[in-house]
């Protein structure tokens, strides 16, 4: 079992079955896709689950009432579909924040994460 299997599974709710299912939606958007939890502490031992593919692609941090999807690059990537609404005024950084209830535009999701990994590699 990987860390970030762990993190899912502790969840044990809506959190964890929504970052499952966008590990897979991470994952196939992008195969060769690095997974990885960073940013231990000892106030998150399990740390951040983490996608990399020549830098950071996203965080996916769960909060009491959301996951929060934070594109370390996100600033620089086109958003026709409106996905990011949080963190819109950061300098770099944009996020989605998914909360009980919400479905996510897969299709659209899946191209945010492909520009990000060729913005990466750019």
């Amino acid at each position: 079992m990987t860390t970030i299997d762990s993190i899912i599974a502790e969840l044990g709710d809506w959190r964890g079955d929504m970052l499952a299912d966008i590990r897979d939606l991470i994952k196939t958007a992008e195969p060769n896709v690095v997974e990885e939890a960073k940013w231990q502490k000892p106030t998150n031992p399990l740390g951040v689950p983490t996608w990399s593919l020549d830098g950071i692609i996203c965080t996916g941090e769960t909060y009491k009432d959301k996951v929060k999807l934070t594109f370390a690059k996100g600033a620089s990537l086109e958003d026709p579909d409106e996905l990011f609404n949080a963190s819109l005024r950061a300098g770099v950084r944009r996020a989605i924040d998914i909360y009980q209830g919400d479905t996510l535009d897969i299709k659209a999701f899946q191209a945010l994460v492909r520009a990000a990994a060729e913005l990466n590699a750019s």
